[in-house]
């Protein structure tokens, strides 16, 4: 498997929504599959492009250290995880290393 493949990897997103103190709540989400990938936040939508971040700086961290990420089930084959990581403003890093990855 080459990064492209490892960052196509459907992992399982776990969700909740806590109440920090009276009537102020934030969501808590993760992917525990991925030991430590994790971000709270007000905004879901906001939290979930930090997660998505997290994810992928981990993934190219951990294939880049030479270490395999999980692999819980097939990478998804319609994934396009170079749109994505553009998407997310990930740094220049990462989405050179996505293009130079053959396809």
């Amino acid at each position: 498997m080459d990064l492209r493949d490892f960052l196509s990897i459907p992992y399982l997103l776990e969700a909740e929504a806590v109440e920090t103190e009276p009537g102020k709540w934030l969501v808590r989400l993760a992917y525990p599959e991925l030991p430590g990938c994790s971000a709270e936040g007000a905004v879901v939508e906001d939290t979930l492009k930090e997660l998505e971040r997290r994810r992928i700086e981990m993934i190219v961290d951990l294939v880049e250290a030479g270490t395999a990420p999980p692999v819980p089930r097939k990478p998804l084959a319609a994934a396009d995880p170079l749109w994505t990581a553009r998407d997310l403003g990930l740094s220049g890093r990462v989405a050179a290393l996505l293009a130079g990855a053959p396809r």
